[in-house]
């Protein structure tokens, strides 16, 4: 994927895994197809209705309108849950720009693979509203709103392993595990 275009979904500091995915849907297998889709329509469910009165999926389906999810600093702070990365990716997030990541949230995205979490050069979460068309353009490594062009921080090693499909692909991919 070199560029995506859409809606954006806008977060502030700290949204922690269990904003994210609250635990009591981390019973829901990834593997299993028909949990993985229940899994999604439950991605970010746990933000305060009263600051976010506006649903990353709203009530009743499985997907979100939002591809891009924007935010402050400390995204994916808390436990070490990989559901947090794929609940997204399951309700159709592809990208999440942060000011800062806790570092397993990173982790978690590069090593499943579900999703790409880009780096902003500044705080564009106070700049962007949910609703926002946006562009990300990874070769140019651009987010653009409009005709106003941010920079985001490269992504480096860690975007081949993301576009193989995660840690597991890539090792596969590359020959440092035998392929099945």
């Amino acid at each position: 994927m070199a560029t995506l275009s859409g809606p954006a979904y806008v977060v502030g500091d700290n949204i922690d895994t269990d904003q994210i995915i609250p635990a009591q849907y981390l019973m829901l297998v990834p593997t299993v197809p028909d949990e993985l889709r229940k899994l999604g329509s439950y991605a970010l469910s746990g933000l305060p209705d009263d600051l976010y009165p506006e649903r990353f999926v709203a009530p009743g389906e499985e997907t979100t309108r939002y591809p891009i999810v924007i935010a402050g600093r400390n995204f994916g702070c808390g436990s070490s849950r990989e559901h947090a990365p794929i609940a997204l990716a399951a309700a159709g997030c592809r990208i999440v720009i942060a000011e800062s990541y806790a570092r397993i949230f990173f982790r978690n995205s590069v090593s499943t693979g579900v999703l790409y979490p880009c780096e902003c050069a500044g705080r564009l979460c106070d700049r962007i509203r949910t609703g926002d068309l946006v562009e990300v353009d990874l070769q140019r490594e651009t987010l653009s709103v409009g005709t106003t062009r941010h920079a985001l921080k490269p992504l480096g090693e860690a975007r081949p392993v993301i576009e193989a499909g995660g840690i597991f692909q890539y090792a596969r991919k590359t020959g440092m595990v035998p392929t099945p």
